[in-house]
C-alpha cells in the first residue's frame, strides 16, 4: 500500500513517529516535499529504502493532484502540517481516499472562519475583526476593539506574533511590527479570552470521535503567549469535554487527529482555536509513550480506511509534563545540556531533547520558535515526576551570549 505523506521543513512528527509508524504498517511512502526542504528531507530518509522523497509545491492542491496521479497509485494523502491540511483534504478527496472535510480544515486553518461558524451556529460568539493586507489598521479603531484583545496572523501557528494590546496606540503600533514581518499576512484582531488554557486531544474515524486526553498549558507572562510547560490530563473533565467536542462538531471537524486549545471560562469552555492535525513539539511522543498506544499508527490506519479498535487499550495511572526551556534574548547559545534519555529513579523517566545547537545564533521571535529544548518528564508518582523535571532544570545551565 502506498502513502503519500505531505510535508513542509521536517519535523520530530514525522522523523519518529509518522515515518517508523509507516515503516511498521509495511507501507510504501511517497514524501512530497517542498522544494526548499526536500534536501533535508532526502537525507533524513536515506536509511529508510521503502521511502522516497519528491519535490513537490505542496501549497498548491493541483500540483500535489498532479503529481500524486502522474505517480503510484495512492491508498492515502496525509499530512501533520498546519499550512497543509487543506491541500491534503482536497488531494484525498480527489482519488476518493479516507480524507477530512477540506472545508472543515479550511475553518480550523482560518480564525476568522473559525470564529464566524461558531457564531453562526450559535456554539460561541467571540468579537473578531479581520484586517487585509492593504488595509489601514486605523480602520480597526472604528470598530471599537474590548480592549485588552489580542492581535494575530488570521493564519498564524506556534505562537508567533501573537500579542495582547491594551488601547489604540498598542494595537497601530503592532500592527505596523508584524506587517514589517509578514507584509502578505491578513491579521485578526479578537476578545481577550481570560481563563485557564488547557488542550484536548481527539482521533477520530467514520463512526466517531475517541479522546485521548489534555494538557494544562502554562504560558510566559503578557503580553506574549509562549508555551513553557504542559501538564498531561489523561481525563479531562466531561462537562468540559462535551462543549469542546460540541463547537467542534459544529466546525466539522473529527475526522483523524486533531489539537483544540480552549480556556475554562466560568465552568464552561471557550475555543482558543482549532489545530487539525497531532499536536506537536513532542507532546504527540509523549502521548503515545505515557498511554502506550501505537499513536502514529492509529492516525495513518483511520486515513487508510482502517476503523480504530472499539478499545484503544490506553494505559492508565500515569503522569507527564512537558517543559520548554526558552531563550529570553537574541544571541548565541554558550551553554545547555545535551541529549538525555535517563531513568533517575522512583519509577521516573527524563527524556530530554535539545533544539539548538550550541554556538548557533539566533534572534528572538517571543514565541514558540525560542524553545531551546523539550523536556519530557513522566512516571506513576506525580510528585515523583514533578521533582524529577524541576530538579533538572535547577542542575542545567542554559546561557545566551548576545
Amino acid at each position: 500500500m502506498r502513502l503519500y505523506l505531505l510535508a513542509l521543513n521536517p519535523t520530530d512528527s514525522v522523523t519518529e513517529g509518522f515515518l517508523p509508524a509507516a515503516g511498521r504498517l509495511g507501507l510504501d511512502v511517497t514524501l512530497l516535499a517542498d522544494p526548499a526542504h526536500a534536501g533535508a528531507h532526502r537525507e533524513l530518509c536515506a536509511p529508510l529504502p521503502r521511502v522516497e522523497v519528491l519535490d513537490c509545491d505542496v501549497r498548491d492542491f493541483r500540483s500535489v493532484i498532479d503529481l500524486i496521479g502522474a505517480a503510484h497509485r495512492p491508498d492515502a494523502v496525509f499530512t501533520n502540517s498546519d499550512h497543509l491540511q487543506v491541500q491534503a483534504a482536497l488531494a484525498a478527496t480527489y482519488f476518493g481516499l479516507p480524507a477530512k472535510d477540506w472545508t472543515a480544515a479550511l475553518r480550523a486553518k482560518n480564525k476568522a472562519q473559525m470564529r464566524r461558524r461558531l457564531a453562526d451556529t450559535g456554539m460561541e460568539t467571540v468579537w473578531a475583526a479581520e484586517l487585509a493586507p492593504e488595509q489601514p489598521a486605523t480602520d480597526l479603531l472604528a470598530l471599537a476593539p474590548p480592549y485588552p484583545c489580542v492581535l494575530k496572523p488570521r493564519e498564524g501557528v506556534a505562537g508567533e506574533d501573537v500579542v495582547l494590546v491594551a488601547n489604540d496606540a498598542e494595537l497601530l503600533a503592532c500592527c505596523a511590527g508584524i506587517r514589517s514581518r509578514r507584509p502578505a499576512a491578513a491579521l485578526l484582531v479578537e476578545e481577550f479570552l481570560p481563563g485557564e488554557l488547557y488542550t484536548l486531544e481527539t482521533l477520530g474515524d467514520r463512526h466517531g470521535v475517541r479522546v485521548l486526553g489534555g494538557f494544562h498549558t502554562r504560558l510566559s507572562p503578557p503580553p506574549y503567549f509562549i508555551e513553557t510547560r504542559m501538564d498531561l490530563v489523561p481525563e479531562p473533565p466531561p462537562a468540559i469535554t462535551a462543549g469542546v467536542l460540541s463547537r467542534l462538531d459544529a466546525l466539522g471537524v473529527g475526522f483523524g487527529a486533531c489539537h483544540t486549545e480552549f480556556v475554562v471560562q466560568d465552568g464552561r469552555a471557550r475555543i482558543i482555536e482549532v489545530n487539525y492535525r497531532a499536536i506537536g513539539d513532542r507532546c504527540d511522543l509523549l502521548l503515545r509513550d505515557v498511554l502506550g498506544l501505537p499513536l502514529f499508527e492509529h492516525i495513518l490506519r483511520v486515513h487508510l480506511g482502517i476503523d480504530l479498535p472499539a478499545d484503544l487499550g490506553a494505559r492508565t495511572g500515569r503522569h507527564a509534563r512537558v517543559d520548554y526551556p526558552c531563550a529570553d534574548r537574541a544571541g548565541v547559545l554558550t551553554a545547555a545540556p545535551g541529549r538525555e534519555d535517563t531513568l533517575p529513579g522512583g519509577g521516573v523517566r527524563i527524556d530530554y531533547h535539545p533544539l539548538r545547537a550550541i554556538g548557533e545564533r539566533h534572534e528572538l521571535h517571543r514565541s514558540n520558535r525560542d524553545y531551546l529544548g523539550v523536556l519530557r518528564t513522566f512516571g506513576d508518582d506525580r510528585d515523583a515526576v514533578h521533582r524529577a523535571a524541576e530538579g533538572f532544570l535547577t542542575d542545567r545551565q542554559w546561557s545566551i551570549t548576545p
